[in-house]
């Protein structure tokens, strides 16, 4: 009885393990609002890492991490490290690319709790009287992630976040 149950957990084991070796070896999670706002305005807030404070959902969920900025004031070169509680973690940014009024992107790497190396990217894009912001962030997927990407669903988890960061992004930009 002790050796069928034991065949069984390692072939449901080997089941799973081998179903997530067939995900994808990339990931990217993505969502879009539209602002009232001039893209110069916008990209403003978003390439100045002393703005997060205003409209990043990771800002206030520990309001003791500790916080240091280097490099460039904003824009390129321009460097945000934070380490905090488990809920946030500890990591960095830097700001790689700018265009003043379409695009910011952000080397995201994540120390604690999982070391992470992703691509943060904000773009802007002008439709009518509004302009329709994207938070997107891209990056591998090695074995370990597509094995809990079976159990958690990441799209959804950091989905979340971006739609509730997007929201502040354009309560703060509309003002």
């Amino acid at each position: 009885m002790i050796k069928t149950i034991a065949i069984l957990i390692v072939v449901v084991l080997a089941a799973v393990l081998g179903y997530a070796a067939t995900k994808p070896d990339t990931f990217r999670v993505q969502r879009t609002i539209s602002i009232k706002a001039a893209p110069e305005k916008i990209i403003a807030q978003i390439d100045n890492f002393h703005n997060w404070t205003a409209w990043s959902p990771y800002e206030k969920r520990d309001p003791t991490m500790k916080r240091s900025y280097s490099g460039a004031d904003s824009g390129v070169g321009a460097v945000y490290a934070w380490d905090g509680s488990s809920e946030v973690g500890s990591g960095r940014m830097e700001i790689t690319e700018v265009s003043p009024s379409s695009k910011v992107a952000i080397k995201l790497d994540f120390i604690k709790p999982l070391e992470g190396h992703n691509i943060a990217e904000f773009t802007v894009e002008p439709q009518g009287d509004s302009n329709t912001v994207t938070w997107a962030m891209y990056g591998p997927s090695p074995f370990i992630s597509k094995v809990m990407g079976l159990f958690f669903n990441m799209d959804h988890m950091i989905g979340k976040d971006f739609e509730a960061g997007l929201a502040n992004l354009k309560a703060v930009a509309e003002k």
